[in-house]
Protein backbone atom coordinates (compact mmCIF):
# COMPACT_ATOMS: atom_id res chain seq x y z
CA UNK A 1 0.00 0.00 0.00
CA UNK A 2 2.77 2.46 0.92
CA UNK A 3 4.54 1.88 -2.42
CA UNK A 4 1.29 2.69 -4.24
CA UNK A 5 0.83 5.96 -2.29
CA UNK A 6 4.43 6.99 -2.99
CA UNK A 7 3.99 6.21 -6.70
CA UNK A 8 0.83 8.34 -6.86
CA UNK A 9 2.54 11.23 -5.06
CA UNK A 10 5.56 11.01 -7.38
CA UNK A 11 3.23 11.13 -10.38
CA UNK A 12 1.38 14.15 -9.00
CA UNK A 13 4.65 15.98 -8.38
CA UNK A 14 5.64 15.61 -12.01
CA UNK A 15 2.27 16.95 -13.18
CA UNK A 16 1.56 19.51 -10.46
CA UNK A 17 4.59 21.50 -9.32
CA UNK A 18 2.79 22.80 -6.23
CA UNK A 19 3.06 19.35 -4.64
CA UNK A 20 6.85 19.34 -4.76
CA UNK A 21 7.78 22.16 -2.39
CA UNK A 22 6.31 25.22 -0.75
CA UNK A 23 5.90 28.25 -2.98
CA UNK A 24 8.51 30.99 -2.77
CA UNK A 25 6.91 34.43 -2.81
CA UNK A 26 8.47 37.88 -2.86
CA UNK A 27 10.06 40.61 -4.91
CA UNK A 28 11.99 38.95 -7.72
CA UNK A 29 15.40 40.13 -8.89
CA UNK A 30 16.39 39.05 -12.37
CA UNK A 31 19.68 37.18 -12.63
CA UNK A 32 19.33 36.51 -16.36
CA UNK A 33 16.58 35.62 -18.84
CA UNK A 34 15.65 32.33 -17.16
CA UNK A 35 16.87 32.76 -13.56
CA UNK A 36 15.47 34.95 -10.81
CA UNK A 37 16.13 35.38 -7.12
CA UNK A 38 13.54 35.79 -4.37
CA UNK A 39 14.48 36.23 -0.71
CA UNK A 40 18.02 34.99 -1.36
CA UNK A 41 16.86 31.86 -3.23
CA UNK A 42 17.90 31.35 -6.86
CA UNK A 43 15.11 29.97 -9.03
CA UNK A 44 15.67 28.49 -12.49
CA UNK A 45 12.52 28.87 -14.58
CA UNK A 46 11.36 25.36 -15.42
CA UNK A 47 11.05 24.21 -19.03
CA UNK A 48 12.37 27.31 -20.76
CA UNK A 49 15.78 28.39 -21.99
CA UNK A 50 16.77 32.01 -22.59
CA UNK A 51 20.06 33.35 -23.92
CA UNK A 52 22.81 33.98 -21.38
CA UNK A 53 23.32 37.62 -20.37
CA UNK A 54 26.57 37.86 -22.36
CA UNK A 55 25.16 36.15 -25.47
CA UNK A 56 25.08 37.92 -28.85
CA UNK A 57 22.40 37.13 -31.46
CA UNK A 58 21.59 38.29 -34.98
CA UNK A 59 18.25 39.75 -35.98
CA UNK A 60 16.49 39.05 -39.28
CA UNK A 61 18.62 41.69 -41.01
CA UNK A 62 21.88 40.18 -39.80
CA UNK A 63 22.48 42.91 -37.20
CA UNK A 64 24.10 41.70 -33.98
CA UNK A 65 22.61 42.58 -30.59
CA UNK A 66 22.94 41.50 -26.97
CA UNK A 67 19.90 39.21 -26.87
CA UNK A 68 20.72 37.83 -23.41
CA UNK A 69 20.85 41.29 -21.90
CA UNK A 70 17.62 42.21 -23.68
CA UNK A 71 15.85 39.09 -22.37
CA UNK A 72 16.90 39.89 -18.79
CA UNK A 73 15.83 43.53 -19.08
CA UNK A 74 12.45 42.63 -20.58
CA UNK A 75 11.86 40.03 -17.85
CA UNK A 76 12.71 42.61 -15.19
CA UNK A 77 10.19 45.10 -16.64
CA UNK A 78 7.55 42.36 -16.92
CA UNK A 79 7.96 41.33 -13.27
CA UNK A 80 7.89 44.98 -12.09
CA UNK A 81 4.38 45.39 -13.54
CA UNK A 82 2.75 43.05 -11.01
CA UNK A 83 4.43 42.16 -7.73
CA UNK A 84 5.08 39.98 -5.83
CA UNK A 85 6.23 36.95 -7.81
CA UNK A 86 5.22 33.45 -6.67
CA UNK A 87 7.22 30.41 -7.72
CA UNK A 88 5.94 26.87 -7.33
CA UNK A 89 9.11 24.85 -7.00
CA UNK A 90 9.57 21.42 -8.50
CA UNK A 91 13.09 20.43 -7.45
CA UNK A 92 16.61 21.63 -6.87
CA UNK A 93 19.04 21.37 -9.76
CA UNK A 94 22.66 20.26 -9.64
CA UNK A 95 23.72 23.84 -8.84
CA UNK A 96 21.46 24.01 -5.78
CA UNK A 97 18.95 26.35 -7.39
CA UNK A 98 15.24 25.74 -7.08
CA UNK A 99 13.55 24.94 -10.38
CA UNK A 100 9.99 26.17 -10.69
CA UNK A 101 7.08 27.70 -12.50
CA UNK A 102 6.57 31.32 -11.52
CA UNK A 103 3.60 33.67 -11.61
CA UNK A 104 3.16 37.41 -11.23
CA UNK A 105 0.67 38.73 -8.66
CA UNK A 106 -1.92 39.08 -11.44
CA UNK A 107 -1.63 35.33 -12.17
CA UNK A 108 0.29 35.56 -15.45
CA UNK A 109 2.76 32.69 -15.78
CA UNK A 110 6.30 34.03 -16.23
CA UNK A 111 7.71 30.93 -17.95
CA UNK A 112 4.94 30.97 -20.58
CA UNK A 113 5.26 34.72 -21.12
CA UNK A 114 8.98 34.39 -21.85
CA UNK A 115 8.32 31.89 -24.63
CA UNK A 116 5.28 33.75 -26.00
CA UNK A 117 7.38 36.90 -26.16
CA UNK A 118 10.15 35.18 -28.11
CA UNK A 119 12.67 35.81 -25.31
CA UNK A 120 13.09 32.12 -24.47
CA UNK A 121 12.43 28.77 -26.11
CA UNK A 122 10.56 25.71 -24.95
CA UNK A 123 13.14 23.38 -23.39
CA UNK A 124 11.21 20.27 -24.34
CA UNK A 125 13.56 17.92 -22.53
CA UNK A 126 12.24 19.34 -19.25
CA UNK A 127 8.90 20.89 -20.18
CA UNK A 128 7.67 17.86 -22.11
CA UNK A 129 6.43 20.29 -24.76
CA UNK A 130 4.37 22.44 -22.37
CA UNK A 131 5.45 25.60 -24.20
CA UNK A 132 5.58 24.22 -27.77
CA UNK A 133 2.40 26.02 -28.89
CA UNK A 134 3.60 29.32 -27.41
CA UNK A 135 6.94 28.88 -29.21
CA UNK A 136 5.23 28.17 -32.55
CA UNK A 137 3.07 31.30 -32.16
CA UNK A 138 6.10 33.43 -31.26
CA UNK A 139 7.99 32.21 -34.32
CA UNK A 140 4.98 32.86 -36.55
CA UNK A 141 4.69 36.44 -35.18
CA UNK A 142 8.42 37.01 -35.73
CA UNK A 143 8.16 35.84 -39.36
CA UNK A 144 5.10 38.05 -39.96
CA UNK A 145 6.88 41.04 -38.43
CA UNK A 146 9.91 40.40 -40.62
CA UNK A 147 7.73 40.19 -43.75
CA UNK A 148 5.94 43.43 -42.86
CA UNK A 149 9.22 45.29 -42.48
CA UNK A 150 10.32 44.42 -46.04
Amino acid sequence: MMKWVMAVLAGLMSVCPAFAEEAIVGRASVVDGDNIEIAGERIRLHGVDAPESWQICEDGDGLRYRCGREAAMMLDRFLEESRPTRCETIERDRYGRFVGVCFRADGVEVNLWLVESGLAVDWERYSRGAYADAQAKARKRARAKQLLSC
